[in-house]
């Protein structure tokens, strides 16, 4: 399962908020709901975030192996 915990601590080092993603760069709502419910993303919405963040993939999200399965 892929998670977005790291994104979260990125934002925080970077201080860049949620708002100015949104307004700023013209990241969706949507994605951002996404991510914080761990949902899946496309490889383009992860790149334009590692370039607007300036930052690694590893910045971003992280695999974690499910349990579940």
């Amino acid at each position: 399962m892929i998670r977005y915990d790291p994104f979260w601590e990125t934002l925080k080092l970077k201080k860049v908020t949620s708002y100015a993603l949104i307004r700023k760069h013209n990241i969706g709502n949507g994605t951002l709901y996404r991510m914080r419910k761990n949902a899946p993303l496309s490889t383009r919405t992860i790149n334009d975030l590692c370039d607007i963040l300036d930052c690694r993939v590893e910045d971003i999200m992280i695999y974690v192996k499910d349990k579940e399965k």
